[in-house]
């Protein structure tokens, strides 16, 4: 019997504790949930360690997880804020950017400061698609562990303004089909009828609206699609 009441504690306990950690996520802002700065690290880690405690162990009192939890919130809000406005004392709750490269040259007193290695760094230039340490003009780890890289100006991609070719903008697709839907609402917007999206697909060989998985309008009537069943013959063999 006290098994069968733990059990519906903690299964009482998780069915109210994510809501609220949903509303606890969108009080402490993006910030709390996307790449993470150390002392927001330590607040999420402490977070999941007292809702963990919470959920496993029913002997600990849920109102106290509760109020644990507005207090790790409300902390978190009063140090970022202390942060903004004083930019010194923000500085002892953060890593500051370092730069791990410059002219071409790893910067090896820095690298040994935030305990990176050359491979790390040179991994994280081939995400960048840097593959030569020579285009590399400067190369920064920031607060959050991620690299910025700023290669010499004779390596950087030509862009149109360069070859003073100008384009538009709003030139994105949105999305009228999905997983065999028609999006009525999005067509609405655009302006288009169901008979105007059925013929566009017939022009193209594609006769019944369930068999697409995708299908995309963009700025100059185009449209684009994707089918459930498409061809996976000629897809290059990448694997782990």
């Amino acid at each position: 019997m006290d098994v069968v009441m733990d059990s519906l504690k903690v299964i009482f306990r998780i069915a109210t504790i994510l809501p609220f950690m949903l509303a606890i996520g969108i009080y402490m802002g993006k910030r709390s949930v996307g790449e993470l700065p150390v002392f927001d690290f330590l607040v999420v880690l402490v977070f999941g360690a007292v809702v963990g405690a919470d959920i496993a162990d029913p002997d600990i009192n849920h109102i106290h997880t509760v109020v644990a939890m507005i207090a790790i919130a409300l902390l978190q809000k009063l140090i970022i804020r202390i942060k903004l406005k004083y930019q010194k004392v923000g500085r002892l709750f953060t890593f500051e950017p370092t730069v791990v490269m410059y002219q071409g040259k790893f910067l090896k007193k820095n690298l040994k400061q935030i305990q990176y290695s050359v491979d790390n760094v040179l991994q994280m230039l081939r995400e960048k698609g840097v593959f030569h340490t020579g285009d590399v003009e400067l190369a920064i780890v920031e607060a959050n562990g991620r690299l910025s890289v700023k290669v010499y100006p004779g390596k950087e991609g030509v862009v149109r303004e360069d070859m003073s070719i100008y384009k538009t903008g709003n030139d994105f697709e949105i999305p009228v089909i999905l997983d065999g839907k028609i999006q009525k609402d999005l067509l609405q917007r655009l302006n288009k009828t169901e008979s105007w999206l059925l013929d566009k697909l017939g022009g193209k060989g594609a006769t019944e609206v369930s068999s697409i998985f995708y299908a995309g309008v963009n700025a100059k009537d185009e449209l684009v699609f994707s089918k459930k069943e498409q061809e996976t013959d000629h897809v290059p063999p990448f694997k782990h």
